[in-house]
């Protein structure tokens, strides 16, 4: 299975020029993903630097034939003139989507900064006879106060999901919503965590679980053991970053997943976005 995680900022490159056509030309010259993972993603919110298009998803849609295409937005308001604005993270896969779930990430009252509400988005695909969990992210970029909180939720979410999976609820006598699908126990979570790995939501990510709960373990560091961790952000938009080039965006896997992690990659070679695309290979 080949995954790709981006932070696309709506299409933005380092020139300015929102261009999704280039966002995904980049990733189908990286791989023939299976799953896209993004961040950034945006609907109604024309006013933006660059001057996205009203509806990125739809765009999205269609320059992705053949991949069903799931949205959700962290932040979702009407404007000043009644217009519909969003922005959010997306998962686009060709796999069989089995579930989905849209979580909106803590975010606790921090008025010395500035923030805005966050999402994880949860889709359940299945390869073959397995099922795994694709977990989409956009941590708070400002306040350490949210970033934590949202990192011990992704955590207690992925404690629940496993506790389904080891004890599923019981079903209706007939068919309906009360018939709970299956909940797997391995997962993949990625995204752009706006957390160093010095940062206390990196950290809160790779605790041990005191029970049987399968742990988080970063991706790249694991295929790439001793080395310091690929940059991910201010390679080459250097407007918004100044400061040296540092890593802040992250693939996690369950710990039963660490032995079929083939390949993580950093690209660090385009400039489509002011964040680099990470590509996972998994033997699935």
């Amino acid at each position: 299975m080949e995954l790709i995680t981006w932070n696309i900022q709506w299409g933005r490159g380092a020139d300015g020029k929102v261009d999704l056509a280039r966002i995904v030309d980049t990733m189908q010259g990286m791989a023939d993903a299976d799953v896209i993972c993004l961040q950034e993603v945006t609907r109604g919110f024309t006013d933006m630097a660059g001057n996205p298009s009203r509806d990125q998803v739809a765009e999205l849609t269609a320059l992705l034939p053949g991949y069903r295409v799931i949205f959700a937005p962290g932040v979702d308001r009407t404007g000043n003139d009644g217009s519909h604005r969003q922005i959010g993270n997306v998962v686009a896969t060709r796999l069989a989507v089995r579930e989905v779930f849209r979580h909106a990430l803590p975010w606790p009252a921090d008025p010395e900064v500035a923030s805005m509400p966050r999402v994880a988005l949860d889709v359940t695909v299945q390869i073959g006879a397995r099922r795994l969990r694709v977990i989409s992210t956009h941590l708070e970029f400002y306040s350490k106060l949210q970033r934590e909180a949202q990192a011990v939720a992704l955590r207690a979410w992925h404690k629940e999901a496993c506790d389904h999976a080891r004890r599923p609820g019981k079903s209706e006598s007939r068919p309906g919503p009360f018939t709970p699908e299956p909940r797997p126990i391995e997962a993949i979570l990625c995204g752009d965590f706006n957390a160093k790995p010095e940062d206390v939501a990196y950290r809160t990510m790779l605790e041990r679980y005191p029970d049987a709960t399968p742990n988080w373990h970063d991706a790249w560091v694991h295929t790439h053991p001793g080395q310091p961790h690929a940059p991910t952000c201010a390679l080459y938009d250097k407007k918004q970053w100044p400061e040296p080039p540092f890593a802040c965006d992250f693939v996690f896997v369950t710990e039963n997943l660490l032995a079929d992690v083939q390949r993580c990659e950093v690209n660090g070679e385009t400039d489509a976005s002011d964040h680099q695309p990470i590509h996972l290979t998994l033997d699935a």
